[in-house]
């Protein structure tokens, strides 16, 4: 049985102190480890002082980006080196904004997911389709593809240990969200790929969030899916009573 995992992207949100109000707020009354696994994916400025903050409680502190090399001439980039040693535990890797707006590739993906591993850190790799592949009936190619990419160079039991975020481009930030079963069959394929390239137990031990508009609301129907396994929250996770119901509704029959 895989453990659900709800992970928080706050994207470029919060000051300061807005991220430890936030922390103080839902530390204390987040589900036992048991449970669900727990992760807020904050900006770098606040990543430092909200691992010391939930210290000692069943909520893990991801980055939204890292560089692949461990250090060098990249001016306004951080290595994974430097999060490993503030104990950031997750880092997103090939959010959909990171390749549109920053230039991604499955290529530079690759490099990261593997420099996240060699640095000890838990990489939440994100693939999905466009709006238009999604209409031409393209999706399974097109995320297949990305996964395949991604996960090149990867042991067996690397791949067991990751997470996949499943997300469909066109149901990031919008309000629309595609339907639990087109869902579960999206991440279907992606452990079919996962069997394929490495082993069925490696494709039964990977989880899979999805993500795209999930809300208290509606995430039971997604993790209700016997190939979803959690999801990544954008703009739910930046409200803590929110945020609770999510993680309270993915333990909850």
């Amino acid at each position: 049985m895989r453990k659900p995992i709800i992970a928080g992207n706050w994207k470029m949100h919060k000051t300061m102190e807005e991220a430890v109000d936030f922390a103080e707020k839902v530390k204390g009354l987040v589900p036992s480890n048991a449970q669900v696994d727990t992760v807020i994916c904050a900006p770098f400025l606040f990543l430092d002082r909200l691992v010391k903050e939930v210290s000692g409680y069943n909520v893990k502190i991801g980055a939204q980006t890292m560089h692949y090399e461990e250090k060098g001439a990249y001016t306004g980039e951080v290595s994974p080196a430097a999060l490993k040693g503030i104990a950031v535990s997750y880092v997103i890797i090939g959010h959909s904004e990171r390749r549109e707006f920053y230039n991604e590739t499955d290529e530079s993906v690759n490099k990261k997911v593997l420099s996240a591993f060699r640095n000890g850190l838990l990489p939440i790799v994100c693939v999905g389709e466009s709006l238009e592949q999604w209409e031409n009936g393209e999706t399974n190619e097109h995320v297949g593809s990305q996964v395949k990419k991604a996960l090149q160079g990867l042991t067996k039991e690397q791949v067991k240990d990751l997470i996949i975020a499943y997300e469909p481009i066109w149901a990031i930030g919008t309000g629309k969200s595609s339907t639990a079963e087109d869902a579960n069959k999206v991440c279907e394929h992606i452990r079919q790929v996962i069997e394929n390239s490495f082993s069925k137990e490696a494709a039964d031990s990977v989880r899979i969030q999805y993500g795209g508009s999930v809300k208290p609301e509606n995430i039971r129907t997604f993790l209700s899916q016997p190939n979803i396994d959690g999801a990544l929250v954008g703009g739910a996770s930046l409200d803590p009573d929110s945020f609770l119901k999510l993680l309270e509704a993915s333990i909850n029959d």
